[in-house]
């Protein structure tokens, strides 16, 4: 089943909208009766890192639904004004406190039965002092042998760290693209 975040009213001027597929377009959106604004419904962009330091990577335990209580790369929405780099590297502040500096994009993943586009870039941990926010119940390093693989939140974190451990056996990082439907 497709994602949808539905529209009631007109952001413009507070009326019910009506949907259907407005002239020029070719698929239903939310369109108002009284002012005509067409509303479009765009996929929302999750920006994360793979940190890692030496043979291991770090993985936030979620304080959050959904997946409360699962394992998941530190990730999340990408705000106005920030770049994907730049929300990357804040939801890493965020959710686990971690010092990195970022190593470039890694994977791209469409998931799109969500309406969401995961991107993650490579990050090298500066140090192994963490210092987890609101969100994350722990941030923890991990080598392969120890990922909690049937405790990862989302596909995109296992095809994300898949795809690094694969790389990482080559000795060269490429950029990953997948959809998730």
């Amino acid at each position: 089943m497709l994602f949808s975040r539905r529209i009631e009213h007109c952001q413009v001027c507070g009326t019910p909208v009506e949907y259907k597929v407005p002239e020029d377009d070719n698929r239903e959106r939310a369109v108002c009766p009284s002012c005509s604004h067409i509303h479009y419904v765009n996929p929302l962009n999750v920006v994360g890192t793979l940190p890692v330091w030496g043979e291991q990577v770090l993985l936030c335990k979620r304080n959050i639904e959904p997946r409360k209580g699962f394992w998941t790369l530190p990730a999340g929405f990408m705000e106005l004004g920030e770049t994907t780099e730049e929300g990357a590297a804040r939801e890493t502040d965020e959710e686990a406190g971690a010092h990195i500096e970022m190593q470039g994009l890694y994977c791209i993943l469409n998931v799109v039965t969500a309406g969401q586009v995961h991107l993650f870039y490579r990050a090298r941990l500066l140090d192994t002092e963490f210092a987890p926010g609101p969100e994350t119940m722990e941030a923890k390093l991990f080598h392969q042998h120890e990922i909690p693989w049937d405790d990862l939140a989302f596909r995109t974190v296992r095809m994300t760290l898949e795809r690094f451990f694969a790389d990482r056996v080559k000795g060269q990082f490429d950029v990953h693209c997948a959809d998730i439907r």
